[in-house]
């Protein structure tokens, strides 16, 4: 498996670790993480948005998603970019997470 692959798969059982305080959910299954971008040298860039934009504990899930991606081997930095677009949505949220919250 090549490096990247590998960190990638290291970082996003990191995030399946990460949970928004109101939903039993991680924040990987419930589709809020829309791009793991690995550059040379463990560089991350992580696209990410939240259930909503006034979401009481963002600095809570953005600090808990920081401290545990950067204690992933083989990262060297970690950028998170919060983003909006597209919009989040139930639609997002792995088969697994919609069964856990009873939506199937």
């Amino acid at each position: 498996m090549n490096e990247f692959l590998a960190l990638e798969e290291d970082i996003v059982k990191m995030l399946r670790t990460v949970f928004d305080p109101e939903i039993p959910v991680n924040v990987y299954d419930l589709g809020l993480i829309y791009k793991v971008d690995i550059g040379e040298g463990g560089n991350v860039n992580l696209d990410m948005t939240l259930t909503a934009p006034g979401c009481p504990a963002t600095d809570f899930i953005l600090e808990d998603v920081r401290m545990k991606v950067e204690s992933v081997e083989g990262v060297k930095s970690l950028n998170i970019n919060l983003v909006f677009d597209p919009p989040w949505d139930r639609d997002m949220m792995s088969d697994e997470a919609k069964l856990e919250l009873g939506l199937l």
